[in-house]
């Protein structure tokens, strides 16, 4: 660098900072989100994960703040710049002190999406005790259908809100490579950027929730139950303060970071044959709106019917919807899946899946052919 000391360091940075956060370490998020949103009129910027929130960054009164629990806690404070990489002079360290203490780190302001690398593995959820289900975003209840994460790929969660009303949300996005929401039972009022007015998912329906599109849950039923899906595993959760939804611009030809919403209904759809004999498929349309990256189907079989699947893709998972079906593989034995159960098909080895009369289960498949009939 041409200038030397702390101070002239910071000062030549400031070209390349786009923002700040003092970070905060804390052993309870939600209680001291609670007293910064409550007592003190902080807003929340960003929190993620979803299922489990971790990390939260909050604004108000011209300070911002990122809550983080677990990891270092530094004796001194810690100052956080997102910056861009490209305006940083050359060869600048990432971390720096002050000469009070403080620690400086440098962090990029618009990271690229990190997608850890597959993990081909046999996963299967049993629908258990109500231990299971933990505190989300928004009040919401999460059940982890993937524990491993296929090494941070994917994540799949059965989400509840058991009270139904209401539902204290805000405008927010997600930086992820795919997302879709399906509902499994009851019903959400939900509003999206440039779809036009609010509008109810029922039992049965899915969105696909394109690369930062804009959204918001508005309300939903007693007892609403929704399956979502997400790579990777970890993505962080953004605010939209300025942005009000439903919004009165209706563009549904508008594609999302290349992908365009879909909003399957249902009761609209027909059952075609699927290339397993005994079972028909009703597609969502996922497939088409990504371009192939991903496809989302309902399987259902109206006799017991069996058949094998193989796949060399990198995701391939089943959700029970109603009824039974039994999964047998070499090397992981014989399983059968009720209703709320779920499996991961790895890639590369030949199952067998027997269903039993009534079946219906969700599928989702990266890529999308995978599923074609």
């Amino acid at each position: 660098m041409s200038e030397t000391g702390p101070g002239r360091e910071i000062h030549s940075l400031s070209a390349a900072i786009r923002s700040a956060q003092v970070v905060v370490p804390c052993a309870d998020l939600q209680a001291t989100m609670d007293y910064f949103i409550e007592r003190l009129g902080f807003r929340v910027e960003v929190i993620f994960p979803a299922d489990a929130p971790a990390t939260a960054v909050i604004s108000g009164h011209g300070v911002t703040f990122r809550l983080e629990t677990g990891g270092e806690n530094h004796r001194s404070p810690t100052l956080r710049l997102l910056v861009d990489p490209s305006a940083l002079p050359v060869n600048t360290p990432h971390a720096l002190q002050l000469p009070n203490g403080m620690r400086v780190v440098l962090v990029d302001a618009n990271p690229p999406i990190e997608l850890p690398e597959a993990k081909q593995e046999f996963v299967i959820s049993r629908a258990g005790s109500a231990d299971e289900w933990g505190a989300g975003r928004a009040g919401m209840q999460y059940r982890d259908l993937i524990p491993t994460r296929l090494g941070g790929r994917f994540v799949a969660s059965h989400i509840s809100i058991p009270e139904g009303g209401p539902v204290p949300d805000y405008v927010h996005y997600h930086r992820v490579r795919f997302q879709m929401i399906f509902c499994k039972a009851g019903w959400v009022r939900v509003a999206y950027e440039d779809q036009g007015p609010a509008f109810v998912l029922s039992a049965g329906d899915c969105v696909l929730q394109p690369p930062e599109i804009r959204h918001r849950v508005l309300e939903a039923s007693p007892g609403l139950e929704v399956i979502e899906v997400g790579c990777p595993a970890l993505h962080e959760t953004f605010a939209d303060h300025d942005l009000l939804l439903p919004n009165d611009r209706v563009d549904r030809d508008r594609r999302f970071g290349g992908q365009q919403f879909v909003r399957h209904i249902a009761r609209d759809e027909t059952w075609t044959p699927w290339k397993m004999a005994g079972f028909e498929v009703r597609d969502t349309g996922i497939a088409a709106a990504t371009n192939g990256l991903a496809g989302v189907s309902v399987l259902r079989s109206s006799a017991e019917s069996s058949g094998t699947i193989r796949h060399d893709g990198e995701f391939l998972f089943f959700f029970i919807l109603h009824g039974e079906l039994d999964v047998r593989g070499d090397g992981v034995g014989s399983h059968q899946l009720h209703e709320n159960e779920s499996c991961v098909i790895p890639a590369g080895a030949e199952f067998e899946l027997r269903a039993k009369p009534q079946l219906e289960m969700l599928a989702v498949a990266l890529p999308g052919n995978i599923l074609a009939a």
